[in-house]
């Protein structure tokens, strides 16, 4: 489902929606130096790190990172995300990137930037505007290869996100559609792997094998078993404030692979729609390839039937 098409299905039922008390007209957001904040009256929903912000002190130049969404909140308020967690500096809320590549015979990697073969920058965004009860911002990234001595751009990313209120519910909801093309003459390999994709890094209290919540569209919840199955949507959460909350994040019927492989990590708070887990792709020069995705902070207990429903009804809008 395109922009116009979550938009449709926002505006369109939007009447039904159980608004915030303090706002009913839909969502709002400010700019705040390389910072763009959606939120819901004075609610806030979510963040998009455009222009790289302050490393941690003491963390090597390398992790320097712009172009994710951090600070997601529940509508109750609760935080559920981290971005630069000690152990794994280069996990960012919600970020996208490869993670095992090969490009002009070469082993990169965009994902793990400590290692230094290969980064993502921010390169732009639109201002963002509003549409109906909905914004809607666009940015793009570049994903610059560094194996060869010099930096060397390789694959240029657009992010279309749209912040709404969810049709028939108080829900805010971020729908994110990632569009790559490869800029190089050469074709990036992706062999298989067992993450890479769209990442959601948890809030930090929920770490440890038992702090990390799972629940999968086949009704799985014991992250092992989920781990590398296939999912159209996974439910991910913890105890924030003594609360439990989460996020539910959703793939597209019409992303290039569908159900997609997901990767459960097995101690961290980490949660990622991984492609290359199905195996061995290449993006050819020039060629498009979308995704889309849909990510819903929610308090309390997950439901199966509600994040299903939530799901197929952004999943089948024309």
């Amino acid at each position: 489902m395109n922009r116009r098409g979550f938009l449709s299905l926002t505006s369109s039922l939007a009447a039904h929606s159980i608004a915030a008390a303090e706002d009913t007209t839909g969502i709002t957001f400010t700019e705040e130096d390389s910072r763009i904040l959606f939120r819901h009256g004075r609610k806030p929903i979510c963040r998009y790190q455009a222009q790289p912000g302050p490393l941690p002190a003491g963390v090597d130049p390398s992790f320097t990172r712009g172009g994710y969404l951090t600070d997601l909140h529940t509508p109750l308020g609760h935080l559920i995300t981290d971005d630069f967690p000690p152990d794994h500096l280069h996990h960012h809320g919600v970020w996208s990137a490869w993670t095992k590549c090969r490009w002009q015979g070469r082993d990169t990697d965009f994902w793990n930037m400590g290692q230094k073969k290969g980064r993502v920058d921010f390169k732009a965004h639109t201002k963002p505007q509003h549409n109906g009860p909905a914004a809607t911002l666009s940015a793009q990234h570049v994903y610059t290869d560094l194996t060869s001595g010099q930096p060397l751009p390789v694959l240029a990313e657009t992010w279309d996100l749209t912040v709404a209120i969810l049709p028939s519910t108080s829900l805010p909801g971020i729908s994110l559609t990632i569009t790559q093309k490869v800029i190089a003459r050469e074709p990036l390999e992706l062999p298989k792997y067992h993450y890479g994709g769209l990442g959601f890094r948890g809030h930090r209290s929920w770490k440890g094998t038992k702090g990390c919540r799972f629940l999968t569209s086949e009704g799985i919840t014991d992250r092992t078993k989920g781990n590398e199955s296939r999912a159209r949507w996974c439910w991910v959460g913890g105890i924030t404030n003594d609360s439990l909350c989460g996020a539910l994040l959703a793939s597209h019927p019409q992303n290039p692979i569908h159900p997609e492989p997901v990767r459960l990590n097995p101690t961290e708070p980490f949660f990622c729609f991984a492609p290359p887990q199905a195996g061995d792709r290449s993006l050819a020069p020039d060629s498009l390839s979308h995704s889309r995705y849909l990510i819903v902070p929610l308090d309390g207990e997950p439901a199966s039937a509600s994040c299903d429903a939530i799901a197929r009804a952004w999943a089948n809008t024309p």
